[in-house]
C-alpha cells in the first residue's frame, strides 16, 4: 500500500461519519426507556377510554385524577 496516495477528504468524512454513527447509537439507547413508557401511556389510555373521556383517560394515566376529581 503507497501511503503517499491516501485521499484525506475521503479519511476524514469517514472517521466523520464513523463518530455521527455511534453519536446516534447512544442517542438511540438512551431513548429507549422513553419509548417504553410511550407505549404504556399508549396502552392505559386506550384502556381507560373504554367508558369516559379520552382527557379524563390521560389524567387518570398521568396520576392526576383524583386532583381533577368533580365532587
Amino acid at each position: 500500500m503507497n501511503f503517499n496516495k491516501i485521499n484525506w477528504v475521503y479519511l476524514i468524512f469517514s472517521i466523520f461519519l464513523t463518530i455521527l454513527i455511534i453519536i446516534f447509537g447512544y442517542i438511540s439507547l438512551s431513548l429507549s426507556s422513553l419509548s417504553q413508557w410511550a407505549n404504556y401511556q399508549n396502552t392505559c389510555i386506550e384502556e381507560e377510554s373504554i367508558n369516559t373521556t379520552i382527557p379524563w383517560a390521560v389524567r387518570k394515566c398521568n396520576g392526576r385524577s383524583k386532583v381533577y376529581q368533580v365532587k
